[in-house]
């Protein structure tokens, strides 16, 4: 799992190898139809101790144009040194591999984005003796996506725009369709996407949002079951049998093992809500149950 919203930015692409091919026309880049996706070791170590990665490193196949590889690098801020070794990176990559290396890099700000699509150019004033052109995703360049029915049709591009624009004004717009395109689709992908999510924000503050707009998300599909819609309903009932609990033991009403496992492990709303009516007057346990 990411632990922080530079590991997702580029982590997403081992999540979804396929999400670059995907990426590239909505930020109208054109490249070569894609047949298969490899991942790659990232250590790019040589036998001096001088230690080296790429953030994350794929091949990737194409229908008639070859082989290259694509290595991705999150970058949250300008970096001078980050020039020296990515011209290194895409030099060490084509000696290892013989075949032609690319450069992505993914940002959260168009400062940053500028920046990195810089060329670089490596020589004396007469002559470059190496040039790097880096491909650049980011906010100025890739979609924001706040429409719903958009966001449910891919998830990965769709958490990618969040990602991308984590700093942009139209991040809650951003969300607000992710979060209802999760909780229509449900499954333990949406599940595993809105986790992804809400590491790769970063922020405590959008954090923040985003938590918020998952607990009060409702589901398009009501009684459907979904996962979002189970856990919703699941934290309701945790929450309304721990009120029962602390009502009684408020109270001063003795609550036997057997009475507090049953409530603890109910699940149905409805019944938790009688349960806690009675909580507010009953002599004992056994009135919580009358009648059930």
């Amino acid at each position: 799992m990411v632990s922080s919203a530079h590991e997702a930015l580029h982590q997403i692409f081992r999540e979804d190898p396929g999400l670059f091919t995907r990426a590239l026309p909505k930020a109208g880049i054109a490249f070569p139809e894609t047949t298969a996706i490899q991942l790659l070791d990232t250590d790019l170590t040589e036998i001096k101790p001088l230690e080296r990665r790429v953030d994350t490193l794929l091949r990737i196949d194409t229908a008639g144009d070859g082989s290259y590889l694509l290595a991705v690098e999150s970058q949250g801020r300008r970096d001078p040194d980050k020039l020296n070794s990515w011209t290194y990176y895409l030099a060490h990559l084509y000696a290892k591999y013989e075949l032609p290396p690319i450069l992505l890099v993914v940002c959260q700000d168009k400062t940053t984005a500028s920046w990195a699509a810089e060329p670089i150019r490596i020589g004396p004033p007469t002559h470059t003796s190496i040039a790097v052109f880096p491909l650049v995703l980011g906010p100025d360049n890739f979609p924001a996506i706040t429409d719903p029915d958009e966001a449910a049709r891919d998830l990965p591009v769709s958490v990618f725009s969040a990602l991308t624009h984590a700093k942009d004004p139209a991040l809650p717009a951003i969300l607000d369709a992710l979060a209802t395109a999760l909780a229509s689709t449900g499954g333990d992908t949406a599940a595993d996407w809105a986790e992804f999510t809400e590491i790769g924000l970063g922020d405590a503050q959008t954090r923040a949002l985003w938590r918020q707009l998952m607990a009060t998300r409702t589901s398009r599909f009501p009684g459907s079951g979904t996962l979002i819609e189970e856990t919703r309903l699941k934290g309701k009932a945790e929450g309304k049998a721990e009120d029962i609990l602390r009502i009684l033991d408020l109270r001063g009403i003795d609550i036997p093992e057997a009475a507090r496992e049953r409530i603890v492990t109910c699940t149905d709303l409805e019944t938790l809500v009688t349960w806690f009516d009675r909580a507010l007057t009953a002599a004992g346990t056994e009135e919580l149950f009358a009648q059930d």
